[in-house]
């Protein structure tokens, strides 16, 4: 009995890998780079690895580094992250059918559903033959393994090597910028990119560069909610 289930789980693991190959290239780099700017601020391998493994949320990771060295101000905070990561609201509703009847696992998936292993896991057909349950859990584990290893090795590579880290905290700034290219070659996605854009700007121009993140994010869905049928045509 135990063997099958080793059988199985070894089986789901080799269907679930070659998906996640792209987002072990970018965790990697990106990990590393937040390893690195975790190190530069002074804060060791030990808790640059526990903010990966325990927060584990990307973007908001980055801002973090900013939170840590600066005044604490935790309404603040509490709020920014909020709305950065407000958009996982949606993406655990959209997931409730997949996820559904899998068990104790659930937890560790919802856990770590973030841009990447939702973007995957929405789309990806379970293989014929090939446990559903830990399809899904391999596709999850693989995607939180490659952010934690990359935030370890860019966390000892910070300690070790000294360079001019200048302009490394906008690779994640870079990214996004780069995936919102992408989205707009859509010719669906442009009304609602341009109306993004235009929110960030007004913000921009009322609250400034220190203050436009929260004011932003409210305005772009307060937008988004209100023309919802014109961007849905």
């Amino acid at each position: 009995m135990e063997l099958t289930k080793n059988k199985n789980r070894l089986h789901a693991l080799g269907a679930a890998f070659p998906l996640t190959i792209p987002v072990l290239t970018g965790f990697i780099v990106l990990g590393m780079t937040y390893g690195v700017l975790m190190q530069t601020k002074g804060y060791g391998v030990l808790w640059a690895v526990l903010m990966s493994a325990v927060a584990f949320c990307g973007s908001m990771q980055f801002v973090a580094i900013t939170l840590l060295t600066a005044a604490f101000d935790p309404l603040a905070a509490f709020f920014l992250s909020l709305m950065v990561n407000a958009r996982h609201l949606f993406y655990g509703l959209s997931m409730l059918e997949k996820y559904k009847g899998l068990g104790k696992l659930r937890v560790f998936l919802i856990y770590t559903l973030c841009d990447e292993t939702f973007s995957i896991a929405s789309s990806a057909l379970v293989p014929e033959g090939v446990d559903r349950k830990y399809f899904y859990f391999f596709i999850s584990l693989l995607d939180y393994f490659y952010w934690v290893f990359g935030t370890f090795l860019g966390s000892v590579l910070g300690g070790v090597l000294s360079f001019n880290t200048k302009g490394l905290d906008f690779a994640l700034t870079a990214l996004f910028v780069v995936l919102f290219l992408e989205q707009m070659k859509k010719e669906e996605n442009r009304l609602a990119g341009m109306a993004g854009l235009i929110c960030a700007a007004a913000a921009l121009a009322v609250f400034g560069a220190e203050n436009l993140v929260i004011p932003a994010m409210i305005l772009i869905v307060v937008t988004l909610l209100s023309g919802r049928k014109l961007l849905c045509r």
